[in-house]
């Protein structure tokens, strides 16, 4: 069903509500049974909208997700709510009361815009998806703050707006779209409009090149719960120029400070594996200095130090053995240490970590970690486990 309205009816509202919760396995029977008194496809829809709004769930808080209304790409698209709350936080941080959100999607950015107290101007030219928006401005009751338009936004006046929010499709008929260029609309577009206005956040891939940044940006990018979620560049904070890796929640920010490159040194007791934003963000100097660490190799992001220093901004773990890359040898000492659960990361390293598993057959009631990677080019397995700080007196 590509028409949102059925939905929106009291038999449409009525059906949500029955199949709200419904397990994939017991879809065919509720469908059957609610198919005797409504029409297929609006079961179909109804159903569907309910798989959506579980799957949903991972990004937005469950009560919302409940009462949201969502498509395929919506889901997949949305940014995380934590994620769009901080961004919003820095926008009312800048004085900004006003926002022209524009390829809005399914209005999960302008939710929280709006839950921070700023009036949204949320734009898509999809009719279904801008239906959905203003369909979930309602069920949220923000229909005061939200004014949701379904238009190309090339073609939307922003003036009067404190600020602009882009969000480009990276997304085509082939799958994910590296090339800013290739956006929806081109990020030349997004920048153009940026500029345009007192301040702007324009949401990119975390892969962009660090040369697409136009110098007048601030480039930030956000990691929640460890996962890279995404790249924005700032414009109208002040900081022209400035790199920055947000780690939710928190937040916590570590600023660059153009460090050069950390030195290359043998592996220490300590090895640093950086948050995802960190390396993304080419900060793994900053955090190389904070442990008093350097580099296991000139192009790997693995920091290792003699001392422990806790960091929000990477993950110390303790070495016990340095390997040459050699199964047998990593099998015997396994073996040897009676390791059963083998957490396996790589860096720098052809070999798939479930390969690793299944030739090493681990056996037994301890746990390790191996990191598969280069120590001064040479392919190398490092073995240990997560640093536990060393206990009081």
């Amino acid at each position: 069903m590509n028409d949102l309205a059925p939905l929106l009816t009291p038999e449409g509202r009525a059906l949500l509500e029955e199949v709200r919760g419904t397990a994939p396995a017991d879809e065919l029977a509720v469908a059957t049974r609610l198919r005797r008194d409504h029409p297929a496809d609006l079961v179909s829809a109804a159903l569907g909208q309910a798989r959506l709004r579980q799957r949903a769930a991972a990004k937005f808080a469950a009560a919302d997700a409940e009462r949201m209304f969502f498509t395929p790409n919506g889901v997949e698209q949305s940014t995380r709510a934590s994620v769009a709350a901080y961004r919003a936080r820095r926008l009312t941080d800048l004085g900004v009361t006003s926002v022209a959100d524009l390829c809005c999607g399914i209005g999960g950015d302008a939710i929280a815009l709006a839950r921070a107290g700023i009036r949204v101007l949320a734009v898509d030219r999809d009719p279904l998806t801008a239906a959905v928006a203003r369909a979930n401005a309602q069920a949220l009751g923000l229909t005061d703050l939200m004014e949701v338009r379904e238009a190309d936004v090339t073609e939307v006046d922003t003036a009067g707006y404190d600020a602009v929010f882009v969000d480009p499709a990276r997304r085509g008929g082939r799958g994910r779209v590296f090339d800013p260029e290739a956006y929806s609309p081109p990020l030349s577009w997004a920048v153009e409009a940026a500029r345009r206005a007192p301040h702007a956040a324009l949401k990119i891939a975390p892969g962009v090149p660090h040369e697409a940044v136009p110098p007048e940006a601030e480039a930030e990018w956000i990691s929640d719960g460890g996962d890279v979620k995404e790249a924005v560049l700032w414009f109208g904070t002040g900081a022209p120029g400035a790199v920055r890796a947000t780690l939710l929640p928190g937040p916590r920010t570590l600023l660059g400070r153009g460090l050069p490159d950390p030195d290359v040194r043998p592996v220490g007791r300590y090895l640093y594996e950086p948050d995802g934003a960190v390396i993304r963000a080419h900060l793994v100097a900053e955090v190389a200095e904070e442990v008093g660490g350097g580099l296991v190799d000139a192009t790997i992001a693995y920091v290792t130090a003699d001392g422990l220093h806790p960091t929000p901004y990477a993950t110390p773990y303790e070495i016990t053995d340095q390997l040459p890359f050699n199964l047998k040898k990593l099998k015997a000492l396994l073996r040897e240490r009676e390791v059963g659960t083998l957490t396996v990361k790589k860096r720098g390293s052809a070999v798939e970590p479930e390969e690793l598993r299944r030739k090493v057959k681990p056996q037994g009631p301890n746990a390790a970690t191996v990191f598969l990677t280069r120590v001064a080019g040479a392919p190398t397995m490092l073995v240990g486990g997560p640093a536990r700080p060393p206990e009081g007196p």
